[in-house]
């Protein structure tokens, strides 16, 4: 749909000029201009002290939220901690087991091994007087 242009309005201007103020009208057309003024900068002066207020608060939410997860955190440090120095403890006392368990089967071993080498020893003690006395059960029949 086109829209109709009409001319521009032309304000009419009045024929006469306008009566003079005196001068106490205009004293008081200052001053309502003056405080029409403050009045504005006062609404914006406390518009910008609400949303600095509202911004102070998100971040008072803000640390309110970190603290809360800073204390979650501390006290799961604080757990983890404890369970390590646990664990540390229980790593000393099995270490020290595995080693006595170590020296153990070392010194085992070896008592074996010299068992093994009296054994041997003995045999060889044993077949040599076995035939040594056959040798003489022989010659004497």
């Amino acid at each position: 749909m086109a829209q109709e242009r009409l001319p521009p309005r032309r304000r009419a201007r009045p024929a006469l000029a306008p009566p003079l103020r005196s001068r106490r009208d205009r004293s008081l057309g200052a001053m309502a201009s003056q405080g029409a003024t403050l009045q504005n900068y006062n609404n914006e002066l406390v518009k910008s002290i609400e949303d600095l207020r509202e911004k102070r608060e998100e971040v008072n939410r803000q640390i309110l939220k970190e603290e809360e997860d800073k204390a979650k955190i501390q006290k799961e440090l604080s757990i983890l901690t404890d369970r390590m120095q646990k664990l540390n403890e229980s790593l000393v006392r099995k270490t020290q087991a595995r080693n006595e368990y170590d020296k153990t089967i070392q010194e085992t071993e070896a008592a074996y091994m010299k068992i093994l080498e009296s054994s041997q020893t003995l045999l060889h003690v044993l077949k040599r007087e076995t035939v040594n006395l056959s040798k003489k059960k022989g010659s004497a029949e």
